[in-house]
């Protein structure tokens, strides 16, 4: 979608459907200083631990996921919001369908 950015109302949880048993995502925008992206967990999926060198913003747009971040774990719920911070391990989990949008910031 970034290469066709164009100002209009969008519902973003329908930017994104759901497929049985995988993890899908969808870069709405890419630019040198971050990317906003969407995602969509079937039940049961997750990404593992892992560390991103930029602060994150999950925003949780419909469901619900486990969330771990250096070992402490958060429920978050549809319109819920969490900072993962640059360099700190994280991981997702969904305790339901869930999808969200990510916003990485790079500076």
């Amino acid at each position: 979608m970034s290469e066709e950015l164009k100002a209009r109302t969008l519902k973003v949880e329908d930017l994104i459907e759901y497929q049985e048993g995988s993890v899908v995502s969808r870069e709405i925008i890419r630019k040198g200083t971050g990317t906003v992206t969407i995602f969509a967990f079937d039940k049961g999926e997750g990404l593992s631990e892992h560390t991103a060198p930029f602060d994150a913003m999950v925003q949780v747009i419909d469901g619900k996921a486990e969330i771990t971040i250096s070992g402490s774990k958060h429920i978050l719920e549809k319109g819920d919001m969490i900072i993962m911070p640059a360099n700190e391990s994280h991981a997702l989990h969904a305790i339901e369908r869930f999808k969200m949008v990510l916003t990485m910031i790079r500076s």
